[in-house]
């Protein structure tokens, strides 16, 4: 692969996270504190081939460092968060709050506690470097480089995995998300939404994509209420344009922790201050900037078969 066709930043960022299970593993060490095999294993019914393939994934991508310990006078493995994984925990607690907002069946979903205030919250997207909040896509500016969506949309290490029992699942991101995070192309057809993007043969002409391919997510980002067919062509909705907050986390955490070939960056500027945006999450009852160990998630009460009321966003030691 020569240098003009190594994935940019954000493509090698997507390669990283945009599959559901990778997702879920990451999720569970953040919040229950995971780190050993057979706990994910039994958390999140994964097959062990499956598990086992993603660890390594995750390890190779460098947010999962293998770590052994001591058990019954073996030698064993688990699997600690790197820095760069520990630096997604906003975009995880952004993912929650847009499952809050807009996804209908959201009976049970657990509720931020900002341990600061003592207030049941959300969160609203702000820019760290002015302070301005809430900050929404039409404040700001996309500027892109010279990338091709080919250096996006690189091919996955393994064919994309349904789970089955994630409606059952309190923890669980909802099916919307994952139709729009956990899979790779879904992911870029958003972000081509982003840059403007609207029709059809344009779609295809940035990212060179099957037909059939384009014309499923086209129809499924339709029916999940994502994009809606106005003039010109495909325009993002409400819905569509709130995903922002999470798709600005993604562009700033790849751009930091992953080196693409020369100017194949997104730039977003914050229209406010003219300064690249960094995204930060707020506390909307007290407005404070949110702290990975101030907050935690309270779980509705029954929500799990044992007792489990404290959910934390703290990565484990």
């Amino acid at each position: 692969m020569t240098e003009a066709e190594r994935p940019s930043a954000i493509g090698q960022a997507l390669l990283a996270i945009s599959d559901q299970w990778n997702l879920l593993i990451l999720q569970r060490a953040f919040l229950l504190r995971i780190r050993r095999f057979a706990d994910w294993r039994d958390e999140l019914g994964m097959s062990e081939s499956v598990l086992a393939s993603r660890l390594k994934e995750l390890v190779a991508g460098e947010l999962l460092r293998p770590a052994p310990y001591r058990e019954q006078g073996r030698t064993r493995t688990e699997y600690r968060l790197t820095e760069r994984a520990i630096e997604l925990w906003p975009m995880l607690v952004e993912i929650w709050s847009w499952e809050r907002r807009w996804v209908p069946d959201r009976q049970g979903l657990s509720e931020l506690v900002h341990d600061v205030c003592g207030n049941r919250t959300d969160v609203e997207l702000g820019c760290a470097g002015c302070g301005q909040a809430p900050v929404a896509a039409h404040d700001t500016e996309i500027v892109r480089g010279m990338a091709t969506f080919a250096q996006v949309a690189v091919p996955r290490h393994h064919r994309r995995t349904l789970r089955g029992k994630a409606a059952a699942d309190p923890l669980s991101y909802f099916p919307e998300t994952f139709d729009l995070l956990g899979d790779r192309w879904s992911t870029v057809i958003l972000v081509a939404a982003f840059l403007g993007t609207r029709r059809f043969a344009d779609f295809r002409a940035e990212l060179d994509v099957a037909p059939s391919v384009l014309s499923n997510r086209l129809r499924q980002f339709r029916q999940l209420g994502v994009l809606a067919v106005e003039e010109p062509g495909y325009q993002l909705t409400d819905k569509g344009l709130d995903f922002f907050g999470i798709f600005a986390y993604v562009v700033d955490w790849a751009q930091r922790w992953y080196t693409g070939p020369p100017d194949t960056d997104l730039r977003v500027i914050h229209r406010a201050c003219g300064q690249p945006f960094r995204p930060c999450s707020r506390c909307r009852s007290c407005g404070q900037e949110l702290s990975r160990t101030e907050v935690h998630f309270a779980v509705p009460e029954g929500r799990f078969p044992s007792p489990r009321t404290r959910i934390t966003v703290s990565a484990p030691a």
